[in-house]
C-alpha cells in the first residue's frame, strides 16, 4: 500500500509526465484485432519505413494509421522540435472502445445480434540515441 495521502499520491503519479511525442484516435470505426495487424507491423520501425508500410498495406486500419502516424510525426516536430529523420515508433497500440449493437432479422422471428466495434488507437514516437 503506498504512503500518504491521496491526493499525494495522485500529485505524485501525474508529476511523472511522458514527454515523448504521441497522437491518440478514439473511437475509430475498426476492431482491435484488424488494427493490431498493422500496428504490429510498424512497432519499434523508423517512421519512413513505417510510413512506407502503412501506404502499401491493402487494409482499411492503415488508412487511420498512416493519418495517425502523421500527425504523431507533426506533433514531435512542432511541440518538442524533434527532427523527422530522427524518429521512430517507440510503442503502438489499440485499446477497446464502445462497442455499438445493432439487430439482424433472422427466420421465424429471431434476431442476431450484430456488434460493431471501435478502439482508441495510439502512437507514442521517440528519438534514437
Amino acid at each position: 500500500m503506498a504512503k500518504g495521502s491521496r491526493s499525494q499520491i495522485k500529485r505524485e503519479r501525474n508529476a511523472k509526465k511522458d514527454t515523448r511525442p504521441s497522437a491518440k484516435l478514439s473511437y475509430a470505426r475498426v476492431s482491435v484485432q484488424k488494427a493490431c495487424f498493422v500496428l504490429d507491423a510498424i512497432r519499434g520501425k523508423d517512421v519512413q519505413t513505417a510510413l512506407g508500410i502503412v501506404a502499401y498495406n491493402p487494409r482499411y486500419a492503415s488508412t487511420l494509421i498512416e493519418k495517425l502516424l502523421k500527425s504523431a510525426v507533426a506533433n514531435a516536430e512542432n511541440n518538442n522540435g524533434m527532427k523527422a529523420e530522427n524518429l521512430y515508433v517507440a510503442e503502438c497500440y489499440a485499446n477497446k472502445g464502445p462497442t455499438m449493437k445493432r439487430i439482424r432479422p433472422r427466420a421465424q422471428g429471431r434476431a442476431y445480434r450484430i456488434e460493431k466495434r471501435m478502439s482508441h488507437i495510439t502512437i507514442v514516437l521517440d528519438e534514437k540515441k
